[in-house]
């Protein structure tokens, strides 16, 4: 029987992140070789994902790198705060950042199998966004559940991570008003018509109220007119208008 050192197998743990008694199994079997204990770890791993892999994944991480964004889901908040979980999340979005969202997804497809194994739980990926501007901020909670980007042109990352908070905490669903589908204003519309037969306004009013039942429901659901979460007297808009900037883009992500 080949003699397994505790520094062998500590040595594998670090390579692998799987637990001391499943490394020094591994390399028993391996005949202390390594690189066999790896395969057998990862065909180990691999079982065991499958296992996992129908689990809910309710709990999970936002991380920014750059101009992305992505979130990683997983099954409990202890594994959603645990340092080495929100680094492998890290680097996913690293990889976005670096190669795009393709690469991204590869390199989480990749690597999928080996965390299930190491941390006992499943995983999923949630969203990849890419936000493409001459001025990328962004920020996220300090909960890490959620977090936003913003691209500007003109102004600063500092001047995009503040709206990108704002982002956060008010989730708007589109830039500007106009970006509001006419179908789903379409459906707002048939609520608000079922309203005003209920409250017995007359129809010959209907026209009027609509179109201001519209333009708010644009607006308030539309980034740039939100009053901006710091400053209530001011629309995101004037605000940026002061900073000498504007926005082009956003993504907001959450867990």
């Amino acid at each position: 029987m080949t003699d397994i050192s505790a520094a062998n197998v500590m040595e594998l743990r670090q390579k692998t992140g799987v637990s001391m008694m499943e490394c020094k199994k591994a390399l028993s079997e391996a005949q202390g070789d390594e690189e066999k204990a790896i395969e057998i770890l990862r065909k180990r791993g691999a079982m065991k994902a499958a296992g996992k892999s129908d689990r809910t994944t309710a709990e999970g991480y936002v991380a920014i790198s750059g101009n992305a964004i992505v979130s990683v889901r997983c099954e409990t908040d202890f594994v959603a705060r645990n340092e080495d979980f929100r680094a492998f999340v890290s680097t996913i979005a690293a990889e976005a950042s670096a190669k795009g969202a393709a690469a991204a997804e590869a390199k989480f497809a990749a690597e999928k199998d080996a965390k299930i194994a190491q941390i006992g739980e499943n995983i999923t990926l949630g969203e990849v966004q890419i936000v493409t501007a001459a001025t990328v901020g962004g920020y996220v909670h300090t909960t890490g559940k959620v977090g936003a980007l913003i691209g500007l042109e003109g102004g600063n990352a500092e001047l995009a991570a503040e709206v990108a908070m704002h982002v956060t905490a008010l989730n708007p669903s589109v830039l500007h008003p106009d970006d509001i589908s006419d179908e789903l204003v379409a459906k707002e519309k048939a609520i608000w018509a079922d309203q005003l037969k209920t409250e017995g306004k007359p129809e010959k009013i209907w026209d009027n109220i609509m179109m201001g039942k519209e333009k708010k429901f644009r607006e308030e659901s539309a980034l740039v007119k939100q009053p901006f979460v710091k400053n209530q007297e001011k629309t995101i808009e004037q605000y940026l208008q002061e900073h000498g900037a504007h926005v082009v883009d956003f993504a907001r992500a959450q867990v």
